[in-house]
């Protein structure tokens, strides 16, 4: 973070400040572990926690100011009317002093793959600043923003949302010069209550971007493809397999280790490999390339990057211990995203006499159309043995069997302990696992029990 100066910030946040304001600062923080001196500490709400209880505490540790909502004893107070309106102001505030290009992203599923595989593009070209993990929402995006600094020649940011108007707030704070949205799926539709009132979120993904920041979209969601764009900005399609999209995929082939492809752009083929599975994949580099494309860099070098991304975390980790294969995605879960695992697990190569188990929790904030929804993917299990733990995935067993799978083979789990037990039981050397589903079922636990 580059320097600020005490009187800028409380004129960004339209605050009150009866003290001193000609300090620099060099540091904005909500946390109090990362307070020390020449910071601003910001006094943030939330359902099990108040910030203000710890104002006073940052002060302690050296801040030169805290911004809260309330006079606090023992701290020098910027008085806003809203922290968190505070916050996105500031970062919109901090944005402005760099002239650089920053890629906004957003979609229901896939979208910090696509974040990473378009950072990789973008550093072949730019010292790139992009979001860490999925720091995505409106804590998340003005924090990474003040990671920005005077070397840093462009950014990509990740966008997320689970109401009307969060993605505006986000993008008017961090006000995009490129957008890409990845796809429309179901997720939050709990919220939202309908496919095309989330099109309609993410479309707010403009309201802080340029009239003529360019809009990069998947032609193969037919929301998106049909979208009407207000406006005159440009819009980029790709593809997986439409070739009247000035980007699609030719020649894919899948390997244990990734996808090799070709990249066709204005009628030349780039060749183009990612480290990772999933047809899924592949369309999220067509739009990390077709971001580079339109920054300028060169095509060739654009399909090159794309060799650079590496999945990291719980997200499509495909782990090798004991003699078999763990694909672990189990970062989140959506509809989409659960039959793209699915799609990776029948690419893992097995051993001989080697099994594919499919371990699935329930997928979460699907509203009343979350059994619906779980016996839809159930309908494209493909594999040896399925196991479920969770309220909702004894459907997945339900959809499954309607389409022939063999009942027998079917496992539901009460505890991760029971699904833990009976993994060790019957895994074997040669076998191949994938556990995918929601956050908040926690699979991780059964997978450290394992590898």
């Amino acid at each position: 973070m580059e320097k600020m100066t005490l009187a800028e910030i409380v004129s960004a946040v339209d605050g009150s400040f009866g003290y001193p304001s000609d300090l620099y600062v060099e540091c904005i923080s909500s946390d109090t572990r990362q307070i020390s001196g020449n910071s601003v500490f910001i006094a943030l709400k939330g359902d099990n926690f108040d910030g203000h209880d710890f104002a006073a505490k940052a002060m302690e540790l050296g801040a030169a100011a805290a911004i809260t909502e309330r006079p606090v004893d023992g701290a020098k107070c910027i008085i806003v009317d809203s922290t968190a309106r505070a916050l996105l102001d500031l970062g919109r505030y901090y944005r402005r002093k760099f002239d650089i290009p920053l890629v906004g992203i957003t979609g229901s599923v896939g979208k910090t793959t696509t974040k990473d595989m378009i950072a990789c593009v973008m550093s072949r070209g730019f010292k790139t600043l992009k979001t860490i993990g999925n720091h995505n929402n409106e804590i998340g995006v003005p924090q990474t923003l003040f990671g920005l600094d005077n070397s840093c020649e462009a950014a990509v940011i990740e966008m997320g949302m689970n109401h009307t108007g969060e993605m505006s707030r986000l993008s008017t704070c961090a006000e995009p010069t490129l957008c890409v949205i990845t796809n429309i799926g179901v997720s939050h539709i709990e919220n939202l209550g309908s496919q095309e009132n989330i099109l309609r979120a993410k479309l707010e993904i403009l309201d802080g971007a340029s009239p003529d920041a360019p809009l990069i979209l998947n032609r193969d969601d037919k929301l998106l493809a049909s979208a009407e764009i207000r406006g005159s900005r440009e819009i980029m399609y790709y593809s997986l397999k439409k070739k009247d999209c000035p980007v699609y995929a030719a020649d894919v082939t899948v390997s244990d280790s990734g996808i090799e492809f070709g990249i066709v752009y204005n009628g030349t083929r780039y060749p183009a490999r990612i480290n990772v599975l999933g047809e899924h994949n592949v369309r999220n580099a067509l739009a990390a390339f077709c971001v580079g494309v339109r920054l300028g860099i060169d095509p060739a070098e654009c399909a090159a990057g794309l060799s650079d991304f590496k999945p990291e975390g719980l997200r499509q980790n495909i782990r090798y211990a004991k003699g078999m294969t763990f694909v672990v995605d189990c970062y989140n879960a959506a509809p989409d995203s659960m039959r793209a695992a699915l799609s990776v697990l029948s690419q893992v190569s097995v051993g001989e006499g080697g099994r594919r188990f499919c371990v699935l929790a329930d997928m979460l904030e699907l509203g009343k159309n979350a059994r619906t929804y779980h016996k839809q993917v159930g309908e494209y299990v493909k594999a040896d043995m399925l196991l479920c733990y969770g309220e909702n995935s004894r459907y997945y067993i339900e959809g499954a069997v309607k389409k022939g799978f063999d009942e027998s083979a079917c496992r539901y789990f009460e505890s991760k302990d029971e699904l833990t037990a009976f993994l060790k039981s019957e895994l074997k050397e040669g076998d191949a696992v994938l556990f995918k589903g929601s956050r908040g079922m926690k699979l991780e636990e059964v997978i450290e029990q394992l590898v």
